[in-house]
C-alpha cells in the first residue's frame, strides 16, 4: 500500500475536525497535548505519532485507516496481508510501523509489525512513555526489548510476550545492540466499534 504523506494526513483531520465542530483546544484535550503542537502537527508540520493518531480517530469517531488513507475500510469477514506489505504508519521516532489489517471494517484490533531502532543514547535514558485506550499485546519475533510499564521494566526477547492495560503509561526500546522487531496487537473495547 502507497504511505500516506505527512501533509495529506494533516489535511485530513483538518477536514474532519471542521466537519465535526471541534475547536483545536478539543482536540488538543483528548490527545494529551497543547493547542500550540495541536495546531503544529494539523498544519503537518511533524510526522504523527501513533498515540496522536489513535486518539484523534477516536475523538473524530472515525478508524484510524479513514485519518492515513482517505478511505474507511471496507472488507468484512476476513483480510489477507502479504509478508512485506502493510499500510505504513509511523515514521516519526525511527519506529516503523506496519498495519497489518488496514482494509478490515469495524476491527476489534489493530495488528501492527513494528520495528524499533536501537540508539545507544536510549540505553541509560528515561524511556519514554506513552498511553492509549484499550489493551496491547505484544510478541518478540527479533531482537531485545526493554519494556516500561509504570514504575517496573521487563527485558523481553523472541517468543516473549506482554499484555497490559495501555491505557496506563508505558514505552519501549530496542536494547542489545540491534534493532528489535514485534507484532503488536491494540485491543479496543467492543463497545467503541461500530456493528459490533
Amino acid at each position: 500500500m502507497d504511505k500516506p504523506t505527512i501533509q495529506q494526513i494533516a489535511t485530513r483531520i483538518f477536514s474532519l475536525r471542521e466537519d465535526m465542530g471541534f475547536s483545536p483546544a478539543d482536540m488538543a484535550s483528548a490527545i494529551g497535548i497543547d493547542e500550540a503542537k495541536y495546531l503544529d502537527a494539523e498544519a503537518g508540520n511533524y510526522d504523527f505519532s501513533f498515540t496522536f493518531l489513535y486518539r484523534t480517530a477516536e475523538k473524530l469517531g472515525v478508524d484510524m485507516i479513514d485519518l492515513l488513507t482517505g478511505e474507511g475500510p471496507h472488507l468484512t469477514g476476513y483480510s489477507v496481508m502479504r509478508k512485506g506489505e502493510g499500510l505504513e504508519i509511523k515514521r516519526d521516532e525511527g519506529f516503523k510501523y506496519l498495519h497489518l489489517a488496514p482494509e478490515f471494517k469495524n476491527k476489534l484490533a489493530e495488528p501492527f509489525l513494528v520495528t524499533a531502532p536501537y540508539r545507544e543514547s536510549e540505553q541509560n535514558a528515561p524511556i519514554k512513555m506513552q498511553s492509549h485506550a484499550g489493551q496491547e499485546f505484544n510478541y518478540i519475533i527479533s531482537g531485545r526489548m526493554r519494556f516500561a510499564y509504570e514504575n517496573h521494566t521487563e527485558d523481553l526477547g523472541p517468543g516473549d510476550t506482554v499484555l497490559y492495560d495501555s491505557y496506563r503509561d508505558h514505552g519501549m526500546i530496542a536494547i542489545g545492540g540491534g534493532p528489535c522487531t514485534f507484532l503488536a496487537v491494540v485491543l479496543k473495547d467492543p463497545k467503541d466499534v461500530e456493528g459490533v
